[in-house]
């Protein structure tokens, strides 16, 4: 940011005329007062083109990246804010609950490796564990960019949507179990390949 910066406060400086200040100050020491003579080379050193005086970053409102979402007013400036009803499910225990899940993945995933071993009890419950972890991320996701007072039907879809692949993601996974090698067989093979 400051090498953005730096160059238009130097323009600025370089452009600006002696105040009153200056001049006193220049007055009581032994030092001439800058003529614009010795400023014109400083304001030419710091010359840029005209198309390039915009500053970085800059944010033009005839066009958004992104439009606005739809904006609606519900109630007056003496409603209070609806309270969400207290739900521990909702609360520490699904944090709980997530961090358990993260957290059983680590051994997991390295176990097979490590050991050599290819229990299909163990590679199910990978598996299982992967689809639940990514359908607590994905829910997140939906939850904290798709609010429900503002677009509660792309809300509403986003989660149809996640349920219907997590349950496609979670039938795959079995038949690849059942029917192929596996997922720890598979990733073996990939690596050595």
């Amino acid at each position: 940011m400051a090498s953005i910066a730096r160059p238009a406060l130097l323009r600025q400086v370089c452009n600006a005329a002696p105040t009153r200040r200056m001049a006193s100050t220049f007055a009581g020491s032994s030092l001439k007062h800058p003529s614009p003579l010795t400023r014109r080379p400083m304001q030419s050193a710091f010359a840029t083109p005209g198309a390039s005086r915009v500053a970085a970053f800059h944010a033009s409102g005839r066009r958004p990246i992104l439009p606005p979402l739809p904006q609606v007013v519900d109630g007056d400036v003496n409603k209070p804010a609806p309270i969400p009803e207290p739900s521990a499910s909702h609360g520490s225990y699904h944090w709980t609950f997530e961090r358990l899940i993260s957290a059983g993945l680590i051994p997991l995933t390295i176990a097979p490796f490590a050991a050599g071993s290819l229990n299909p009890l163990m590679d199910a419950s990978l598996c299982a564990l992967i689809i639940v972890h990514s359908h607590i991320g994905f829910q997140s996701n939906i939850i904290d960019y798709f609010p429900e007072k503002r677009i509660p039907l792309i809300r509403k879809g986003s989660f149809w949507l996640l349920r219907i692949g997590t349950v496609l993601l979670g039938i795959s996974m079995y038949s690849f179990e059942t029917n192929d090698v596996g997922i720890t067989e598979a990733i073996k093979r990939i690596w050595h390949a």
